[in-house]
């Protein structure tokens, strides 16, 4: 065990990012955890992938986001966040699990896990925690979701021109999804277990994937769930509950995340039991139990088109003023 840091910063996404930016800015013996790469969930998304916002509202630190594009690339993004990890010097320690927080303000003990199995420990005064939600898949629990022939993440479509690959979601990323795997060539088959597909699909895509569906470029079982799936096949319950098996190469189950509800419980976190919303303070962001901050779309529970990068990367100040401040003092944070 290390001698006592003054915060501990769990994630290393964009938010996390930021709230280590102000708190280095501040002096302060700052250390960031990442249980993947820098900007891990960004790494995850598709190679091709375009943001739907702006450069500027991707900007953390007051670092400019040069880009030929208005709305940046995934390429461009993971370039310019290495750029500001670089540029603030900030303390990462990679490939690194937070598996629990114990202790209580000022005296917090931050365990973590590698992935050779070696185990470590760190003593902080206040822990930070901006883990995301992108990192752990809804399941569907059904038989076969553990195939390799299931994956909970998009890549690239190329690889299935000529293949029957399923989409299981009905929201903004399975949308895209399924168009980008039609315009390489694959048959697609969409499974959405709601009756229509989501009103937050991007203004601009829902026309697109409508009318590929009413066109019977892309076959849509809507109201609908994905029952079994196997090395060859998939099987369906219509809206109707009629039993459909159809010949399958690959699924992607598009269903949604979560955060590490597991680490927040475990920590004392409070997490409304019906919005997944942890118990926080608007106003500074620390959570029921003292000493724990929150920062990031783990705020917002389940209503996770609430918060994104744009106005999340704003956390940082409000978080490291409040700790600066009784840290100052030496007083408890509540």
């Amino acid at each position: 065990m290390e001698d006592v840091l003054d915060v501990v910063i769990v994630g290393a996404g964009p938010t996390g990012l930021a709230c280590a930016i102000d708190a280095v800015r501040e002096n302060l013996n700052t250390l960031v955890v990442e249980k993947g790469c820098l900007v891990n969930s960004l790494f995850n998304y598709p190679p091709g992938m375009t943001f739907f916002t702006t450069r500027e509202r991707l900007e953390i630190g007051e670092v400019p986001f040069t880009s030929v594009n208005v709305k940046p690339t995934r390429t461009e993004a993971l370039e310019y966040y290495r750029r500001v990890a670089e540029l603030f010097h900030l303390p990462i320690r990679y490939q690194e699990r937070v598996l629990a927080v114990t202790g209580s303000n000022n005296q917090f003990e931050v365990k973590t896990s590698m992935p050779d199995g070696k185990q470590n420990s760190y003593r902080s005064r206040k822990v930070v925690i901006a883990t995301g939600y992108y990192d752990i898949p809804n399941l569907m629990g059904i038989p076969g979701e553990d195939l390799p022939k299931v994956s909970h993440y998009y890549g690239e479509a190329h690889a299935f021109f000529q293949r029957k690959v399923a989409v299981i979601g009905g929201a903004n990323s399975a949308a895209i999804a399924a168009l980008d795997l039609f315009r390489h060539g694959a048959e697609v088959t969409l499974v959405h277990w709601e009756p229509e597909l989501s009103r937050h699909i991007k203004y601009w895509i829902r026309p697109d994937i409508e009318n590929r569906i009413k066109e019977g470029s892309i076959q849509a079982f809507l109201g609908a769930t994905l029952k079994e799936v196997t090395e060859d096949s998939i099987l369906i319950e219509t809206a109707q509950h009629e039993l459909i098996r159809r010949e399958n190469d690959f699924v992607y189950a598009l269903t949604g995340y979560h955060p590490d509800y597991a680490l927040l419980e475990g920590a004392g976190v409070a997490v409304d039991p019906k919005t997944s919303r942890p118990q926080c303070n608007s106003k500074t962001l620390e959570s029921n139990v003292p000493g724990i901050y929150l920062a990031g779309v783990l705020i917002s529970g389940k209503h996770t088109n609430e918060i994104f990068i744009e106005n999340g990367r704003f956390h940082g100040k409000l978080i490291i003023n409040h700790i600066q401040k009784h840290l100052d003092g030496r007083t408890s944070c509540s």
